[in-house]
């Protein structure tokens, strides 16, 4: 269903004031004496009301979808005081859901959205906004493509750009793009490690590349709001950013994954200090066959290399021993 502009101006004002005049008349008309006007103004101040029905008055940034007797007649858009058939009637099944900044969304004892006491008090329009609004939802803990439990979050820009579809193609478009968020974002982090891994195709190239959830958010956030943009155009949404707003590895494995990367630092600190001092102890036995300081056989020099390793490699201070005799 495609949406359908109303064009009637702001009306609103002089139809009110021909309806509170028309009142004025009616009343007079009841103290004219006349049997014909007395019968007139009494149908008029009995069911002139109705016309104050069509009244409908917008903010920016607003929209209303309407339908008569069942079939969809257009969407009034843009701020201002109109008047429309006062038979019509505003839809929007979304109206009494609320999308939390902060968290989820609860309507009705979903268990997937949440709703704020403050907004469960307030009265509820038919009203359906086109501001752009943003969508937090909850943590979802899912697999990475290596099988090990991450915890990941995103917060969703959006905002509706079609009020027929959002209205008649799906139930609830709000709780319709909360759903389409998890199952996104739970599609596109299946296909990425939490860190840098060999031998993985995250891009579907065939060819392993360095793609991570960590290294590579910014790429993970623009593919999962093209995946969200995919499931929600025909609700009539439009997904301006995503972003990820939390990432860690799940509570059960985060000690084990923290020991593993603390070991990996190791290794690579040990790898480094062992190229420097091997680095080092070239140049001392480089520096001394340079300059004659001595002549030292293979053997010295292993027991040299030897010694320069224990002492460069070391987690402690070495503790010199003072030989005062001789070389040999």
């Amino acid at each position: 269903m495609e949406e359908k502009v109303l064009k009637t101006g702001n009306n609103g004002m002089p139809v009110m004031i021909g309806i509170i005049l028309g009142y004025v008349v009616a009343l007079l008309g009841l103290l004219s004496g006349n049997p014909i006007f007395a019968v007139i103004s009494m149908i008029w101040l009995v069911s002139g009301w109705i016309l104050f029905l069509g009244l409908k008055v917008l903010k920016p940034q607003e929209a209303l979808a309407l339908t008569l007797f069942g079939k969809y007649i257009g969407t009034l858009k843009g701020e201002g005081f109109f008047f429309v058939n006062p038979f019509v009637q505003a839809v929007n099944p979304a109206a009494r859901t609320q999308l939390s900044q902060s968290g989820d969304v609860k309507v009705e004892g979903l268990p997937a959205l949440v709703s704020s006491s403050a907004a469960s008090q307030q009265s509820y329009s038919r009203k359906i906004s086109l501001k752009v609004m943003t969508l937090n939802n909850a943590r979802q803990k899912i697999n990475d493509v290596l099988g090990n439990p991450v915890e990941i979050g995103i917060a969703v820009t959006w905002r509706v750009v079609d009020t027929a579809k959002a209205v008649f193609n799906v139930d609830n478009y709000k709780e319709y793009l909360s759903l389409m968020c998890d199952t996104a974002l739970r599609d596109i982090v299946r296909l990425y490690p939490y860190d840098m891994a060999p031998g993985i195709d995250t891009t579907g190239d065939g060819l392993p590349d360095d793609g991570s959830l960590r290294g590579s958010s910014s790429v993970v956030a623009n593919r999962i709001k093209e995946e969200i943009q995919k499931k929600v155009d025909n609700a009539g949404i439009e997904i301006i950013e995503a972003r990820i707003t939390y990432l860690a590895y799940a509570p059960e494995i985060a000690a084990v994954m923290l020991q593993r990367q603390q070991a990996s630092a190791i290794i690579d600190a040990r790898k480094m200090i062992v190229d420097g001092a091997v680095g080092m102890v070239e140049m001392a036995l480089e520096r001394l066959k340079e300059n004659n300081t001595v002549d030292l056989d293979e053997e010295r020099k292993a027991a040299m290399v030897s010694n320069l390793l224990v002492v460069l490699c070391g987690n402690h201070d070495a503790q010199p021993v003072v030989n005062s005799g001789s070389l040999y």
